[in-house]
């Protein structure tokens, strides 16, 4: 997946070698070894460095705090601090870190708190382990993955709320985005990722996330998945 600077540089001789990407470092937390051991081992791979493991929450904040890993494969259910726990107390030490719960928790409570604690990725441990290094490479891109069975949960969740409420939702006030801005959020609450919006709106992958950073700031979350809910909720995507 090729990148375009926000700033281009002088070109490139043809002959002249280009930079390698710095690997993506990661962090593994499991309170079971050996499938901690079999994580390590699946993301054994070119552009992925495995920096260090974690038994529990307690070890996985000390580490990441002096690590400063790039994306964090996390248990929800652990000894000392829970998953959730340990990614709040790591994202107020470690802000740049993305986090990746990896669970066998299917309990929307589990997924709400996880998201409210900053994390990008829900999955249930019943993932093909060959397709979790593509995960972390997107993670650490700026995508957010959730699970298809909670993501239906999620949905679900929010249907019944909606039913609840005496009286319709008030719209949140909406900040102001740009038109370009209020297009690529209308696309990501489709899911589409950042190529798929750039191909749509005919604008490189690297604009689309400069615009889905703007996006996340001015509406004060945390990841794609809270801007595509607000998003929802704003009516600027259509329940239909």
């Amino acid at each position: 997946m090729s990148a375009h600077p926000l700033f281009p540089a002088r070109t490139p001789h043809p002959e002249e070698p280009s930079a390698p990407a710095a690997p993506i470092r990661v962090m593994v937390v499991d309170d079971h070894a050996l499938f901690r051991r079999g994580l390590v081992s699946v993301l054994d791979e070119k552009g992925i460095d495995v920096v260090d493991e974690a038994g529990d929450g307690e070890e996985a904040v000390r580490l990441a705090t002096e690590l400063r890993p790039d994306v964090i494969i996390m248990d929800v259910m652990m000894p000392r601090f829970s998953g959730i726990d340990a990614c709040s107390r790591i994202r107020e030490a470690v802000p740049h870190a993305k986090f990746v719960m990896l669970t066998m928790s299917d309990e929307e409570s589990d997924l709400f708190d996880a998201l409210k604690a900053g994390a990008t990725g829900y999955l249930l441990k019943q993932i093909a382990v060959t397709d979790l290094p593509r995960v972390v490479r997107s993670i650490a891109e700026g995508q957010s993955f959730v699970d298809p069975s909670m993501a239906t949960k999620l949905i679900g969740e929010f249907a019944e709320l909606a039913k609840q409420e005496s009286t319709p939702p008030s719209r949140p006030s909406v900040p102001e985005l740009t038109r370009r801005e209020t297009e690529v959020l209308k696309l990501l609450a489709r899911s589409l990722n950042n190529r798929e919006i750039g191909e749509r709106l005919f604008i490189t992958e690297n604009t689309v996330k400069n615009h889905v950073r703007k996006i996340l700031e001015k509406l004060q979350v945390h990841s794609r998945t809270e801007a595509a809910i607000y998003a929802v909720r704003a009516e600027y995507v259509s329940g239909r």
